[in-house]
Protein backbone atom coordinates (compact mmCIF):
# COMPACT_ATOMS: atom_id res chain seq x y z
CA UNK A 1 0.00 0.00 0.00
CA UNK A 2 1.14 3.54 -0.67
CA UNK A 3 1.44 5.45 2.58
CA UNK A 4 -0.81 8.46 3.26
CA UNK A 5 0.84 11.81 2.51
CA UNK A 6 0.90 12.93 6.17
CA UNK A 7 2.57 9.68 7.19
CA UNK A 8 4.85 9.00 4.22
CA UNK A 9 7.87 8.49 6.51
CA UNK A 10 6.02 6.33 9.05
CA UNK A 11 5.57 2.59 9.06
CA UNK A 12 3.29 2.34 12.10
CA UNK A 13 0.06 4.33 12.37
CA UNK A 14 -1.91 4.41 15.61
CA UNK A 15 -5.62 4.94 16.22
CA UNK A 16 -6.04 6.99 19.42
CA UNK A 17 -9.72 6.03 19.81
CA UNK A 18 -9.10 2.32 20.43
CA UNK A 19 -5.31 2.27 20.95
CA UNK A 20 -4.46 -0.05 18.08
CA UNK A 21 -1.56 0.30 15.68
CA UNK A 22 -1.42 -0.67 12.02
CA UNK A 23 1.70 -1.75 10.14
CA UNK A 24 1.39 0.19 6.88
CA UNK A 25 3.69 -2.29 5.11
CA UNK A 26 1.23 -5.12 5.82
CA UNK A 27 -2.15 -3.43 5.23
CA UNK A 28 -4.54 -4.94 2.69
CA UNK A 29 -7.67 -2.83 3.37
CA UNK A 30 -6.62 0.68 2.36
CA UNK A 31 -10.01 2.24 3.14
CA UNK A 32 -9.45 1.79 6.88
CA UNK A 33 -6.07 3.51 6.74
CA UNK A 34 -7.28 6.34 4.51
CA UNK A 35 -10.16 7.09 6.89
CA UNK A 36 -7.82 7.03 9.89
CA UNK A 37 -5.13 9.17 8.24
CA UNK A 38 -7.70 11.83 7.33
CA UNK A 39 -9.11 11.98 10.84
CA UNK A 40 -7.73 13.70 13.93
CA UNK A 41 -7.39 10.34 15.68
CA UNK A 42 -4.21 9.16 13.97
CA UNK A 43 -0.79 9.07 15.54
CA UNK A 44 2.74 8.33 14.33
CA UNK A 45 5.40 7.07 16.71
CA UNK A 46 8.94 8.22 17.30
CA UNK A 47 10.94 6.11 16.99
CA UNK A 48 8.82 4.47 14.33
CA UNK A 49 8.84 0.95 15.77
CA UNK A 50 6.30 -1.56 16.99
CA UNK A 51 8.12 -1.66 20.32
CA UNK A 52 7.49 2.08 20.81
CA UNK A 53 3.81 1.67 19.95
CA UNK A 54 3.50 -1.16 22.47
CA UNK A 55 5.37 0.94 25.03
CA UNK A 56 2.59 3.53 24.70
CA UNK A 57 -0.12 0.90 25.21
CA UNK A 58 -1.03 0.22 21.57
CA UNK A 59 -1.56 -3.29 20.25
CA UNK A 60 -1.00 -4.46 16.68
CA UNK A 61 -4.06 -4.95 14.49
CA UNK A 62 -4.11 -6.46 11.00
CA UNK A 63 -6.40 -5.29 8.21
Amino acid sequence: MERPARFHNSRFLGDKRVQVVYDLDEVTDTAVIEELANSEHSLAFGPDTLAEARNRGYRLRSV
